[in-house]
């Protein structure tokens, strides 16, 4: 039985996140909150959210046996829109800046 949570327009880079994101990729989901609690970078506070909310979606679900089974079977980072925002350059020009968000998506299987 799987259980899943998105996380969409979160206001950070898919790269920083997916960094992040490969550090629990198939370990337990006891294993992996402790690890990220550990975890300098931003991304895995974020991560750690989303986690907990597909650990919450799993205890609602009636199919799902023990939830100390739980392992994360899929985690995957896409890119969401990008906020496109102008700054002042010198000689009166103007340079981009691309803004980019992710949407987060974290899949939780029971251990056979």
């Amino acid at each position: 039985m799987k259980a899943r949570a998105i996380l969409k327009h979160s206001r950070i880079s898919p790269t920083k996140v997916r960094l992040v994101a490969d550090v629990v990729r198939n370990k337990p989901v006891e294993q992996a909150l402790s690890t990220l609690k550990f975890v300098t970078k931003r991304g895995a506070h974020i991560l750690e959210k989303v986690i907990r909310s597909a650990v919450a979606n799993a205890e609602q679900n009636p199919e799902v046996q023990d939830i100390d089974d739980l392992y994360i079977s899929q985690i995957y980072v896409g890119e969401g829109p990008s906020l496109k925002r102008f700054r002042a350059a010198p000689m009166g020009r103007a340079q981009r800046i691309i803004k980019r968000t992710s949407h987060i998506t974290v899949e939780l299987d029971e251990k056979k």
